[in-house]
C-alpha cells in the first residue's frame, strides 16, 4: 500500500518546526519533500535599522546554540569593510569561545541522537559533560546561551590567569570523559543497529548538493574553513579535520565525537599561547564604511557566511546571512529514500538542523 506520511511542522521527534512529507510503500520511504519557513523573524531587515553594536546583540539571537558564531562572523565582516585589525589576544579569546561553543553544540547533538535512538542513559551521560562546558562559558561570559563576547575590534571580556587554569583543568576532565563517550558510541550494539547504513548521503550527492560542515565530512568531503581559509589566528594552531567515508548516521556520530577532541586540542593551545596585550580596540561605535565584505566562519554545523553592505553611516545598509542548515537541509530527501518511517526522525536530526537559523 502507498501512503503519504506527514512529519511536522510540530512533531515530538523534532525540536523545531519543519514539515517533511514522506511518500511510502508500506514502511519504506520511496520519496520525500521538505518544507521550511515556519520560524521567519525578519532579522536581516531588522539589521538595516540598527548600528553595529545593536546588530551584534540582534544576530546573537538568530540561534541559541551557535550565538557566538553569528556575532563573530558579523564582526569579521564589519572589520573587513573598515580595515580593523583585531589584537592577537582578542583573536585567541574569540577562538577559545568558538571552540567551547562547538563542544557545547556537538555534545548537545550527540545526546539528542542517543535520545532518539532510545539510549537514554547515554543521553544523560553526554549532557552531564555538556553541563561542564556550559558552566565554563557562563564563568567566562556571564551567560549560558547568548555570550556577548564579541565587540567590533576584539573581545569584550578577558580571561584571567585563574580562569585560564580552570579551563585547562576542565579540558583534562572533558578529554577523559570524551574518550569514554567515543568508545561507547563506536562499540555499542544499540547505537550501531540504529545508525549503521541508515540515512546514507554519498560523497557524490554531498558534493552535488553543496553539503557542508560535519554533515559533509561524514560523507568524505574534506572541507573546513578554519584550515582552508584561516581567520582569527586559526593558522597558529595544529588540529586535524576528521573525515569519514560512509555518509551514514553512524559516521555523523563519529565525526562529531572526533571533532570534539580536536576542539579541546585547540582550546589548550590557545590558552597555552595566549598573548599579552589588549583584547580590543575599545568598545566604541563605528561607522560602517562604504563597501561590501563577506566573512566566513566554521560554525559547529558548518560554514556560516555574512555579507555586510555599508554606506558610510552607523547603520547597516544591508546584511545577508547564509547558514549551514540552508545547505544541509536539501540533502534530507536523498537520505530518507529507501529507509523506514521509524528512522525518519533520526535521519532528519542527523544533519544537526537549526531551523531558527535557516528561517531567520
Amino acid at each position: 500500500m502507498s501512503y503519504i506520511v506527514p512529519i511536522g511542522p510540530y512533531h515530538p521527534a523534532l525540536e523545531e518546526p519543519i514539515h517533511a512529507k514522506l511518500y511510502t510503500e508500506g514502511e519504506v520511504i520511496k520519496d520525500a519533500e521538505v518544507f521550511v519557513g515556519y520560524n521567519h523573524r525578519g532579522i536581516e531587515k531588522l539589521a538595516t535599522e540598527r548600528n553595529a553594536i545593536q546588530t551584534l546583540v540582534l544576530v546573537e539571537r538568530v540561534c541559541g546554540i551557535c550565538s557566538h558564531s553569528h556575532a563573530l562572523t558579523y564582526a569579521l565582516a564589519v572589520e573587513a569593510i573598515n580595515g580593523i585589525q583585531v589584537p592577537k589576544r582578542g583573536e585567541y579569546i574569540r577562538v577559545i569561545t568558538a571552540e567551547l561553543e562547538r563542544l557545547h553544540s556537538h555534545f548537545l547533538w550527540l545526546g539528542i541522537a542517543c535520545h532518539i535512538i532510545g539510549h537514554d542513559s547515554m543521553f544523560m551521560h553526554i549532557w552531564d559533560e555538556r553541563e561542564l562546558v556550559m558552566d565554563l562559558l557562563e564563568e567566562m561570559t556571564g551567560n549560558r546561551v547568548n555570550y556577548a563576547m564579541v565587540t567590533i575590534g576584539g573581545s569584550r571580556r578577558d580571561i584571567s590567569d585563574e580562569l585560564r587554569r580552570k579551563i585547562l583543568a576542565a579540558c583534562d576532565k572533558l578529554e577523559e570523559k570524551l574518550k569514554r563517550i567515543t568508545e561507547i558510541a563506536v562499540t555499542d550494539k544499540t547505537i550501531a543497529l540504529r545508525t549503521k547504513g541508515v540515512g546514507v548521503l554519498t560523497t557524490e550527492t554531498a558534493l552535488k548538493m553543496g553539503a557542508i560542515g560535519p554533515h559533509a565530512r561524514a560523507s568524505g568531503v574534506d572541507v573546513d574553513v578554519r584550515r582552508d581559509a584561516p581567520y582569527c589566528s586559526y593558522d597558529d594552531f595544529e588540529f586535524a579535520v576528521p573525515v569519514t567515508p560512509n555518509g551514514d548516521v553512524f559516521d555523523r556520530v563519529v565525526i562529531r565525537a572526533l571533532e570534539s577532541a580536536e576542539s579541546i586540542k585547540i582550546i589548550r593551545q590557545a590558552l597555552d599561547l595566549l598573548p599579552e596585550g589588549p583584547i580590543n580596540l575599545g568598545n566604541k561605535l563605528v561607522k560602517i564604511q562604504d563597501g561590501v565584505a563577506v566573512a566566513r566562519h566554521e560554525a559547529p554545523r558548518g560554514q556560516l557566511s555574512y555579507m555586510v553592505v555599508g554606506n558610510g553611516s552607523f547603520n547597516n545598509h544591508r546584511i545577508s546571512v547564509h547558514v549551514p542548515s540552508y545547505k544541509n537541509t536539501p540533502t534530507i530527501p536523498a537520505m530518507l529514500r529507501n529507509n523506514t518511517v521509524a528512522d525518519a526522525g533520526l535521519i532528519v536530526a542527523s544533519i544537526d538542523p537549526c531551523f531558527s537559523c535557516l528561517d531567520r
